[in-house]
């Protein structure tokens, strides 16, 4: 009876701690000190010391981080509906 209940908020859960460690940035500049293990958000950050403000690539290359993260909204999304739609008050 609670896990039904409860999916949706761990998916919730699940797509934030997603996303955080996703784009985190400081916890691995910390720990990473070879640039071929840099995540993504140190390699973007690479790129522009390295080459400047080239804007197409660098959109480009945000457009391909961000990806992953509006392919699993999308694919949870109708998670995310059924649990606004069950936890609404019938009176």
């Amino acid at each position: 009876i609670i896990m039904p209940l409860a999916k949706p908020a761990l998916a919730t859960i699940s797509l934030f701690a997603f996303v955080g460690s996703w784009n985190d940035f400081v916890g691995p500049l910390l720990y990473l000190t070879d640039d071929r293990t840099y995540t993504l958000s140190l390699g973007l950050q690479s790129f522009v010391s390295q080459h400047g403000a080239e804007w197409g690539k660098l959109m480009a290359a945000s457009t391909l981080m961000a990806l992953p993260i509006i392919v699993i909204f999308f694919l949870a999304q109708k998670t995310f509906i059924r649990g606004i739609a069950t936890t609404g008050s019938k009176e």
